[in-house]
């Protein structure tokens, strides 16, 4: 007995079969954001498609650091999984900040088509250099501008500390209208903007409802004026310590959560909108021709910064809301 027991675990070691273990996965948004909710989802599914061996603990609400240690936890190995913002990957790297650009889709639906594409696929090619691993594309809301005063005209925004993330798209987008952007955790957003340290903030409209930003809010601009890529990705280092077999069912669930959260955001939008107007709060449309020069002046610096940026404007302007 004991002679079967030593070879079946000596047969394990050979042959690779998985032990069971638990794996950590980060993400900087509140446990109440689409994200956070499908990786939980994921998660349980996996646990269940590998009977237990693999198990994947969530850390939310950037309780891991923020995303420059994330990634440098990452590229260790010492984290496995996480949803990644574009912000510490495009400071590295300004390829990865294209998918920022304001006004390159009309919505969640083409967007979603536009993380399918060739450029992303480009950018998968460069991720062995960052030590991580791609398993899908995904997105939150669109973009919105959220304000405790109400403005006119974009020449109004001059001057204002708008609330961004340490990221060089979002800074270059807001510096390009004459305000002042003003990165922050996204913690410390509510009371930055309750007590006037800032003027406004550049969000979603998941993140406007479910943190109650709106309560001190004297306009929204409904501008729809950029999508904010995420990448679902894995520990380079780590990976290559994960059976084929469970590689494969991991690979299998991100991909299909990605596309889920794609498809999810596309109804969510519009609820969260509805909500929105119920408040009280003006919520007014503005387009791309609202901001005047600043958008097409974006375009042609980030023209310059990337070589992949005119590829992608062609591979949005192919897409329609109705394919």
């Amino acid at each position: 007995m004991k002679i079967s027991v030593l070879f079946g675990a000596a047969l394990a070691l050979l042959t690779g079969a998985a032990q069971a273990a638990d794996y950590r996965m980060s993400m900087i948004v509140p446990p109440s954001h689409q994200w956070a909710k499908s990786a939980t989802e994921m998660a349980g599914r996996i646990k269940d498609r590998t009977e237990g061996r693999v198990n994947i603990l969530l850390f939310p609400s950037g309780q891991l650091g923020p995303e420059a240690q994330i990634l440098q936890q990452m590229q260790t190995g010492a984290l496995d999984f996480a949803f990644l913002t574009m912000g510490e990957l495009a400071n590295r790297d300004n390829d990865f900040g294209i998918l920022a650009a304001p006004y390159l889709v009309p919505d969640i639906p083409t967007a979603g088509r536009l993380l399918e594409g060739q450029t992303t696929a480009a950018l998968d090619e460069k991720l062995p250099a960052f030590g991580l691993k791609g398993l899908g594309w995904a997105l939150s809301g669109m973009r919105q501008v959220v304000l405790r005063d109400k403005v006119g005209t974009a020449a109004e925004l001059s001057g204002k500390k708008i609330r961004t993330l340490p990221y060089a798209p979002e800074l270059a987008l807001w510096t390009g209208l004459k305000a002042v952007p003003t990165p922050m955790p996204l913690p410390a957003v509510y009371d930055a903007f309750a007590t006037g340290q800032i003027d406004g903030m550049q969000i979603d409209l998941e993140g406007t409802w479910n943190s109650n930003y709106y309560a001190n809010a004297g306009m929204i601009l409904n501008s729809d004026h950029g999508m904010f890529p995420m990448l679902a990705a894995a520990s380079g280092r780590k990976w290559a310590q994960i059976a084929p077999g469970d590689q494969a069912i991991i690979a299998e669930e991100f991909a299909a959560e990605t596309a889920h959260i794609v498809e999810a955001y596309a109804g969510l939008e519009q609820e969260f909108l509805a909500h929105l107007q119920g408040t009280g709060v003006p919520v007014v449309k503005v387009n791309r021709a609202w901001f005047g020069p600043a958008i097409e002046a974006y375009h042609d610096q980030w023209k310059a910064k990337s070589p992949l940026f005119e590829g992608l404007l062609q591979e949005a302007a192919s897409l329609t809301p109705q394919d």
